[in-house]
């Protein structure tokens, strides 16, 4: 496995992250303990270093896991894991951005984690009420301490991670490195902000869900195959999450034909479609099983080709929006550059990233 550095960082990561919501079976899907750590030592055999959980996978069961599987490597592991959500009802500060949330969340994840510090903290999703100001004043005090080494954000919208870290540099604070969102095949709206937010500020994007909750694999195209129903989409819980319906069954298709062609796995597919992007990826890759774990990381030796990218590109497009329509406009186009848009360098590299976003191209 290579190594990419993490944003505008020195750190160095595997250019696969091994996701850990999968380690514990309390949600009613997930992985064992033998298996959890079968896969651990699978991921630092292959060269990963990158690993990453949430105070609530599995009821905190994920973090127990790592943190007993990291004790004799700690310092070789680039450990990342989350705050935000609760563990707890009944109470309203169990969950949300604010300090205390966090300074509660950091101590408890540092526990089962048994260590004293983490690489990587992560806001797990934006809350709505916490002002922006708080919560990157109490990261940096975690940082300040040596609690924390790096931070990002994860499920937050563009704006506000550029707010974040436009306050953070103006301040003296620490800056987010990392922003952490759904992308997939079957994911592209974030194509349209946050992408571009991550290119703008230097973040590298860690895609979660890569195979869209194994949807990519193909396993959901039969609905009633055993392989569908032990998945976690065949959990009625996780029914909601689950991307469906004509789209989703076209994309599935060209990536399994795609697949077909070159002799590999659709989720070797899906997941080296992200290798492309105009944006550094590393995609997170969760597995309940061993064989699962070895078929993702073979992804890494697969070369797709210009007209393959083209037909994932068109089958998996997203209409633009507003006001990135806007400038694609004849009229917009001769008002804004008086009729030389045709001769401005710059241009062709901004068309490029649209034509991609929209995908009517590939590389």
């Amino acid at each position: 496995m290579k190594y990419k550095l993490l944003g505008k960082s020195g750190l160095r990561v595997s250019e696969l992250c091994l996701g850990a919501m999968t380690f514990g079976e309390d949600w009613g899907w997930g992985a064992g303990k033998d298996e959890s750590r079968a896969i651990f030592d699978a991921f630092l055999d292959a060269g990963g270093n990158f690993v990453d959980t949430a105070n609530v996978y599995t009821n905190g069961t994920s973090e127990k896991f790592v943190g007993e599987f990291i004790k004799e490597q700690r310092e070789k592991i680039v450990l990342a894991t989350k705050f935000t959500n609760a563990l707890t009802t009944g109470d309203p500060n169990a969950g949300g951005n604010h300090r205390k949330n966090m300074v509660q969340a950091v101590e408890a994840s540092l526990k089962r984690l048994g260590t004293d510090y983490i690489d990587l903290y992560w806001l797990h999703i934006w809350d709505r009420l916490t002002p922006i100001e708080e919560v990157m004043r109490a990261f940096d005090d975690l940082i300040r301490q040596g609690k924390v080494l790096y931070i990002g954000a994860s499920d937050v919208p563009a704006w506000w991670i550029a707010k974040a870290n436009t306050l953070a540099e103006l301040s003296g604070w620490t800056k987010f490195v990392g922003l952490q969102i759904e992308y997939s095949l079957l994911q592209r709206t974030v194509e349209h902000e946050l992408i571009p937010v991550a290119r703008e500020f230097g973040l590298t994007v860690t895609p979660w869900s890569p195979l869209a909750g194994g949807t990519l694999s193909g396993k959901y195209l039969n609905k009633d195959s055993e392989a569908a129903k032990s998945g976690r989409f065949g959990v009625e819980e996780m029914k909601q999450w689950q991307n469906t319906g004509e789209r989703a069954d076209r994309i599935v298709t060209t990536v399994k034909a795609v697949a077909d062609e070159l002799g590999r796995t659709p989720s070797q597919i899906a997941l080296a479609w992200l290798r492309y992007r105009d944006v550094p990826t590393i995609p997170i890759i969760g597995t309940r099983k061993l064989s699962q774990l070895q078929d993702n990381i073979a992804s890494l030796e697969i070369d797709l080709d210009p007209e393959q990218l083209r037909r994932l590109d068109e089958v998996s497009a997203i209409e633009p929006i507003f006001p990135n329509n806007l400038y694609a406009q004849p009229m917009a186009r001769t008002l804004l550059y008086g009729g030389t848009d045709g001769q401005i360098e710059e241009l062709a590299a901004l068309d490029k990233r649209a034509a991609i976003a929209r995908g009517a191209t590939g590389f």
